[in-house]
């Protein structure tokens, strides 16, 4: 992997997404990296602060508003303008969303990983909460906390590294535009393709369950109202 191309799509929660960019441009990385926030519609205060932090931080800034017109989501417009950077760039594409803390070593760690499997996809790391414990979306990998595994079951976007050979053999723009959310289809893509998706819960991430879009956690609080507004409303289509 000669480089990589970090991003994370934000939508507001801004408080989370500092402690996002923050840990990543802390991270310990030994290849050449870009590091890209594709703000998707935040509010205009938001959107302001994400500005200033760019500046003072030094990541780049992308604002969908001024690209498109199509509301938030925007996962698929991300997806397609990272997939073809990342090509161009001969780079790994490494996602970490706004609801996620990295260690130091992760990103390497999910680096070296992906290169020492031939026939890695997707490297994901498992995410925790507070307590160190596995959650949601992985809470399937209970038992395997140490461990590096290949797994069937998806791989959420969470953190997780699309291997330069993944990116080079499916065209995003071949996504089913009426989703909202891709990582069960890329996952399954990267499976059809002959490849193979690991999980390493050696390389844990702490991990805010929805505070990127806090009406989600209407899943668990009123799983009948958020099934009806999914349904109604067609939100959250994946």
């Amino acid at each position: 992997m000669k480089n990589l191309h970090i991003i994370t799509p934000v939508k507001d929660s801004i408080d989370s997404t500092i402690q996002t960019i923050r840990a990543l441009l802390s991270s310990q990385i030994d290849v050449p990296y870009i590091y890209t926030v594709y703000n998707d519609f935040s509010s205009a205060e938001n959107t302001a602060l994400l500005e200033k932090y760019s500046k003072e931080l030094g990541f780049e800034l992308v604002n969908l508003a001024d690209i498109t017109d199509h509301p938030s989501p925007n996962y698929l417009l991300v997806l397609q303008m990272a997939q073809k950077r990342a090509i161009e760039q001969q780079a790994g594409l490494l996602i970490v969303e706004s609801d996620v803390v990295v260690d130091k070593l992760t990103v390497q760690g999910l680096i070296d990983g992906a290169e020492q499997r031939e026939d890695c996809g997707i490297a994901a790391s498992v995410t925790v909460d507070e307590s160190g414990v596995i959650n949601y979306p992985y809470n399937y990998a209970k038992g395997h906390e140490g461990e590096a595994y290949k797994v069937d079951k998806h791989c959420s976007f969470c953190c997780s590294l699309l291997t330069l050979r993944l990116l080079s053999s499916y065209d995003f723009y071949n996504l089913n535009p009426d989703k909202h959310w891709f990582d069960v289809h890329i996952s399954h893509i990267s499976q059809d393709l002959g490849l193979n998706n690991y999980l390493f819960c050696n390389l844990p991430v702490l991990h805010r369950p929805h505070a990127s879009r806090p009406w989600k956690q209407m899943k668990y609080k009123n799983p009948v109202k958020y099934y009806l507004l999914k349904f109604f409303k067609r939100v959250d289509k994946i």
